[in-house]
């Protein structure tokens, strides 16, 4: 359940911190990414060392080294969770009021992500009125206090106080998940996104591409896994990538790859969404050695590529949703129905080179959109990660259709 997800963890000083290199392992083993933060008082109770070799990344303590400063605010945006624990009384205090004294918490003022915290201090620390209070602060917030334990204290004394156990964290940050997940309107559905272009080999040296940038593609997988699909994105030769951790990247290069990447995982999907630019036809064959150059001229025979949307097009089942893309030049429109007929599409997406800001490489476009039930929805420019929420909007609506 935590496989690829962020987890931000923020140590401060308390006894309890011994614990944190526990719950790093656990995170590490469930395949989470953990970046970890510590208060100076923290370094006093674990070293910083420790922690970075478990979370396999570096630990800052101090906003500035006086050499460079640690960006709380990026670190703030990184994290899918906020975990700080042990969360000492004095850190409790801090966050329920704003205090902004150390990098602990300006990450956590700067933090856009859930934030979960586990008290760890004495009995009557945690029972004080100005604890309570704080807490209840925190709670309003919107943040998700971990239960305390009841045991033995750091001062001998037997009762509550005690940070919870390393296995009870990650139970709460799994329960967390999976209730974030099933509110989300693609909850349990796996999704299939190509983008980019694909490259079909001349010689060694050369080949055949077009000017795709796999931005839209990318936009479109992002929008898909922030709606709670599971997203296999098959990615053609781009330098773009996507870090959204709810997205497994397949990356290839020619469209038979591409055609092999998404026809093994069809059977497993309920949508596909082909963004990729494929090329349609590639070399008859391919030189095993640099063609060199001669006088006179060179032709290149051309063979079909394995159509991808018409061979999922033919084998769609009733529960499975297709999208396909359609990029023209002139007769916009027809080209974009007789694909969306043709192929057993349940909706396409179309776009026109001949609209300024739209098509290969921009960071915007202009579609329109048309199903099978013969709705038609056009749209003004907008960027791609726009025109990706409108797609994907539009794929929950034939979801309930």
């Amino acid at each position: 359940m935590l496989q690829g997800k962020k987890i931000l963890l923020g140590v401060s000083g308390s006894i309890a911190a011994y614990k944190a290199a526990t719950l790093i392992r656990l995170l590490v083993k469930e395949g989470a990414e953990v970046k970890v933060i510590m208060t100076p008082a923290a370094a006093d109770f674990i070293t910083p060392l420790t922690l970075a070799t478990l979370s396999r990344n570096e630990v800052p303590v101090n906003i500035s080294d006086h050499n460079s400063w640690n960006n709380h605010v990026m670190l703030g945006r990184w994290a899918d969770v906020m975990v700080i624990a042990p969360a000492s009384a004095n850190t409790i205090a801090k966050m329920a009021l704003g205090f902004c004294d150390n990098l602990l918490q300006a990450v956590y003022l700067s933090a856009t992500c859930p934030v979960m915290f586990a008290p760890a201090m004495d009995e009557d620390m945690w029972h004080h009125p100005a604890t309570r209070s704080n807490v209840e602060k925190l709670i309003s917030y919107g943040h998700q206090q971990i239960p305390v334990a009841s045991g033995e204290l750091a001062s001998g004394l037997f009762g509550e106080g005690r940070m919870a156990e390393p296995e009870q964290i990650v139970d709460w940050l799994v329960q967390h998940l999976q209730k974030t997940n099933q509110n989300k309107p693609l909850s349990g559905k796996t999704a299939i996104v190509t983008a980019g272009p694909t490259i079909e080999h001349i010689d060694p040296v050369r080949y055949i591409s077009n000017h795709s940038s796999g931005k839209m593609g990318i936009a479109i997988a992002e929008a898909l896994a922030d709606a709670g699909a599971n997203v296999q994105l098959v990615l053609g030769p781009t330098p773009q990538q996507t870090t959204h951790t709810g997205i497994t990247t397949i990356r290839v290069q020619t469209a038979q790859e591409m055609f092999d990447a998404v026809t093994t995982r069809y059977p497993n999907a309920g949508i596909v969404v082909a963004a990729a630019a494929v090329a349609d036809y590639r070399p008859a064959n391919v030189a095993d050695k640099k063609i060199k150059k001669g006088e006179a001229q060179l032709y290149i025979d051309l063979e079909k590529t394995p159509d991808i949307l018409r061979t999922l097009g033919d084998s769609k089942g009733p529960q499975q949703l297709l999208i396909g893309f359609s990029l023209e030049t002139n007769n916009e429109k027809e080209y974009a129905l007789k694909k969306l007929r043709e192929k057993h599409l349940d909706m396409i997406v179309m776009n026109s080179l001949a609209d300024a800001g739209a098509g290969f490489n921009y960071d915007t476009n202009k579609v329109t959109l048309f199903d099978k039930n013969g709705n038609e929805r056009s749209f003004p420019l907008k960027s791609k990660q726009a025109v990706a929420q409108d797609i994907v909007s539009a794929i929950i609506e034939l979801q309930h259709a």
